[in-house]
């Protein structure tokens, strides 16, 4: 095909979205894509009882199911990055689509929960595309800085208005269809937003050059995968096992490979993580604290969807309920967290954050009991203290990512931001996954929460200690001159 043929449609596409109505219709058909990515990251939650009492499977092979789609779509967000650069946004965008559509049909139909494992890891791939390139095309759409920048905000604010419907919509779905619904949502959803897609996203300027860093990318993959393995079988094998052992092995050396092969020189074949963004405190405190934000609530998710409905017998529908006090407040708090950094910088709302996270696991592990009723005023207050430690810390660690970071490099600090995000989610599930499965629903459960407690504290003194330290080298991301 010539490059002409290859333009044509993104030409048209750019005329069609310069109309105002259509630019929203597009934002719409963007958004819906995102929404839907992000909602399968917590809308699995609350039906994993209902999972295992159809197509059975332990406690092991329910941290598989959450931690399939998770660890695929964390591993490869910077290579689907690169490919949305290679290729041309529309075209990823559209591919990631038809492709998530297609594995969450086939997801409803999963016989067994091995089928239902390799289905959520394939959606992982397929969500994985839909992040760099939706921002891609909306970049390219909105060609005024303004436009762009609310266009951007509305995309954004999809996470908060996911995160708030994905356990509710999980209980609803789960109680009055059955689990499988939860992944037929996503065919007319992604069928809507694929259209529009098709119809009114303008191409994005390709990079040719642009490569796949496959060495980073497969030893990326091997040390996620190594670890997750290692931390799930722990409990059922025991550390010193060998499936264990070497799983654990793996992950090392395969970790040690991908921070050698992403010290070469930066060029188009070069790495998908420049390891010198690191040199700026801002950034790797940003970085790690994105991390364990993510192990606290994906954690925090895991466990107490299975604590409300294991050992207290309350319904998917109500455990999807009583997660509201928690996810609320990120559907409203991110536009007021926004103001607040725009006014005083990332620090001090990050602070904020993770002591409102600290002290929200804190009052959740003290709600926790043996005895007395399934929800308690302790129970809730601390989900909605928690909630309101997503909506400050979240928005405060993206600013001070992308604020510590050279212009030209804003798009791949978002996306290791992003991947750290996803790679703590993992870990949380695996690991508290485990604590709950060798203590019991209860014990398991407070346990748990201890661990998620001391995790989000050590949040805290990196943001106030590192979060806009003042950089010894001249430029953050870059070596001192």
């Amino acid at each position: 095909m010539s490059a002409q043929a290859t333009q044509a449609p993104g030409i048209a596409g750019e005329t069609r979205a310069e109309n105002p109505a259509r630019r929203r219709l597009l934002l719409i058909g963007l958004s819906l894509g995102y929404f839907m990515v992000l909602l399968d990251t917590s809308v699995v939650n609350v039906a994993l009882p209902a999972i295992r009492s159809d197509i059975g499977g332990g406690l092991s092979g329910l941290q598989w199911v959450v931690n399939g789609y998770t660890l695929t779509f964390a591993a490869l967000l910077l290579t689907m990055g690169a490919l949305s650069d290679r290729f041309g946004g529309r075209r990823v965008f559209v591919v990631g689509t038809w492709a998530f559509l297609l594995a969450s049909l086939i997801t409803v139909f999963s016989p067994n929960l091995g089928v239902l494992i390799a289905m959520r890891a394939l959606l992982g791939v397929a969500g994985a595309a839909l992040l760099p390139s939706s921002m891609a095309v909306i970049a390219t759409a909105f060609t005024d800085p303004a436009r762009r920048a609310r266009a951007l905000g509305s995309w954004a604010a999809i996470t908060g208005a996911a995160l708030a419907a994905g356990p509710v919509l999980g209980g609803v779905l789960t109680d009055a269809l059955g689990w499988r619904s939860i992944f037929a949502v996503n065919v007319p959803v992604a069928l809507v937003s694929v259209l529009i897609a098709r119809a009114l996203a303008p191409e994005t300027k390709l990079d040719t050059g642009r490569g796949v860093d496959l060495p980073g990318q497969i030893s990326a993959v091997l040390a996620l995968a190594g670890i997750t393995f290692g931390v799930i079988r722990s409990e059922s094998l025991g550390w010193g096992s060998k499936p264990v052992s070497t799983a654990l092995a793996v992950a090392l050396v395969a970790g040690v490979v991908f921070l050698a092969v992403e010290r070469r020189p930066a060029g188009p074949r070069g790495p998908m993580l420049p390891l010198t963004l690191f040199r700026s405190a801002t950034f790797s405190a940003s970085v790690l604290n994105g991390l364990l934000v993510n192990f606290g609530l994906s954690g925090l998710l895991f466990v107490m969807s299975l604590y409300f409905q294991q050992a207290r017998g309350l319904s998917a529908l109500t455990a999807g309920c009583a997660f509201l006090p928690l996810t609320l407040p990120t559907a409203f708090n991110p536009v007021y967290t926004g103001r607040l950094v725009a006014r005083s910088g990332p620090r001090k709302p990050s602070v904020l954050g993770f002591g409102l996270l600290t002290a929200g696991a804190a009052v959740l592990t003290a709600g926790i009991t043996d005895t007395g009723t399934a929800y308690t005023l302790l129970t809730g207050f601390g989900m909605l203290v928690f909630g309101f430690g997503v909506s400050f810390a979240i928005p405060s660690l993206v600013t001070a990512a992308v604020s510590a970071t050279p212009k030209e490099q804003v798009g791949i600090a978002s996306g290791v931001l992003n991947s750290a995000r996803q790679t703590g989610a993992v870990i949380g599930v695996s690991l508290l996954g485990s604590v709950l499965h060798a203590s019991g629903p209860t014990a398991g459960t407070r346990t748990a929460l201890i661990i998620a407690t001391a995790t989000l504290l050590l949040g805290l003194l990196l943001s106030a200690g590192f979060i806009e330290r003042k950089e010894r080298s001249a430029q953050p991301g870059r070596s001192p001159r």
